[in-house]
């Protein structure tokens, strides 16, 4: 897809409105608590400032139901400030007088950030006139925020119409160029990495790579799932009996495309989901009566990390088991660092896979983390991601 990209436009002296996501978690101090996509957004900010625009920054936090103060952009706001080595100014709104007057004052190479924009329902309504109350901010409008590409929203799709000069800011660009380059010309052998707690969630992502990767291996809740569609007995272990069917076409289906389709072969369990259960290992496939899978076992990450190793390209979606307590880490983890191991283009799929390459201190050993979990799912799945959609032409 030709997309236009910030570094094809003359932003001196312009009015440039960038959408980023700063959606970020706070501390119990109200702080910023981890500012993975304040960075990832910096060189987009920097490029602009660097080119004397007049930055203008708007993004969302949260779900807030009207105004909450809880959910303001003020923390956001002043760990960019520290990042950029540079004032940033605040708004106390995103719409209206007052930010009218803050924009027409804003100088060359100055940074703006207006407050959270889902104070306002008509940015999740994608309201034309709230959208272009937005536009008539700006000369300039630039998406950068992919986490939120997937969201057909006032500042995230709905003001392109009235801006007449429109770029992707540079992580939508990279973005898109790895998670494309992952489906539409992988280096071989493709290996796909999928986890997390439901079918449901993946079934169109499992879909689309069946049709472009050379093997999938699955993880997580959702592999007892497949396990007892090939009659495994899973103990205790959660399975949606009303996706069981669905397993089963998708065995057949990567059976009759010459696609490995790799479920685990040993497993941690424990009696209840909890860090106190105690961990056991089975020998095999099996899950006794009574326990419950909770992580991959050492024989089935063995296996899996060859797959990485010997891989061209790697995409990695969803944990390996319930990672967030240490007991059942250890699946997760090893797919981060046999990931930061291989010779492979590596691309991480966003939300709890990213985290667990984060807290595993990896992401430096990645090609390409994604900043949003929700929408490179949604660009895996093959569908139209509408905040990419409008800066096509």
């Amino acid at each position: 897809m030709a997309i236009r990209t910030l570094d094809a436009l003359e932003l001196a002296g312009k009015r440039v409105f960038i959408r980023v996501d700063f959606n970020v978690p706070l501390d119990e101090h109200g702080g910023v608590a981890d500012d993975q996509r304040i960075r990832a957004a910096l060189p987009t900010i920097q490029h602009a400032v660097r080119a004397r625009a007049r930055v203008i920054l708007a993004s969302h936090l949260g779900r807030p139901k009207g105004r909450e103060e809880k959910y303001t952009l003020e923390p956001a706001g002043e760990r960019l400030s520290a990042l950029l080595q540079q004032d940033v100014i605040l708004a106390d709104d995103c719409v209206g007088d007052g930010v009218r007057k803050l924009v027409k004052e804003l100088q060359e190479g100055q940074v703006l950030l207006l407050e959270n924009l889902r104070f306002h329902p008509e940015e999740e309504k994608n309201d034309e006139a709230f959208a272009k109350e937005l536009a008539g901010l700006c000369d300039v409008w630039v998406n950068d925020a992919f986490g939120t590409a997937h969201r057909a929203h006032a500042s995230t799709a709905g003001m392109a119409r009235f801006v007449r000069e429109k770029a992707a800011g540079f992580l939508i660009q990279k973005e898109v160029e790895y998670l494309g380059r992952a489906l539409a010309s992988p280096k071989r052998p493709f290996v796909a990495l999928l986890g997390g707690a439901k079918v449901s969630d993946k079934i169109k992502v499992i879909e689309n790579l069946l049709a472009k990767a050379d093997a999938v291996c699955i993880g997580g809740a959702m592999a007892y799932t497949f396990l007892e569609a090939q009659g495994v007995p899973v103990g205790r272990s959660r399975v949606e009996k009303d996706k069981v069917e669905l397993a089963r076409a998708l065995l057949e289906k990567a059976r009759a495309r010459q696609v490995d389709f790799l479920l685990p072969v040993d497993h941690v369990c424990g009696a209840e989901p909890k860090e106190t259960a105690k961990r056991e290992v089975t020998p095999g496939r099996e899950i006794p009566e009574g326990l419950m899978g909770l992580d991959i076992g050492p024989k089935t990450l063995d296996a899996y990390r060859q797959r990485v190793l010997a891989a061209g390209t790697v995409f990695w979606n969803g944990p390996m088991g319930l990672f967030e307590q240490k007991p059942w880490a250890e699946g997760t983890l090893g797919i981060a660092r046999a990931m930061a191991e291989s010779p492979a283009t590596t691309v991480v799929g966003g939300g709890d896979s990213a985290a667990a390459v984060e807290e595993a201190g990896l992401v430096p050993k990645m090609t390409h983390v994604s900043t949003g979990g929700g929408a490179s799912l949604e660009f895996i799945e093959g569908r139209v991601l509408p905040g990419i959609q409008v800066l096509e032409g």
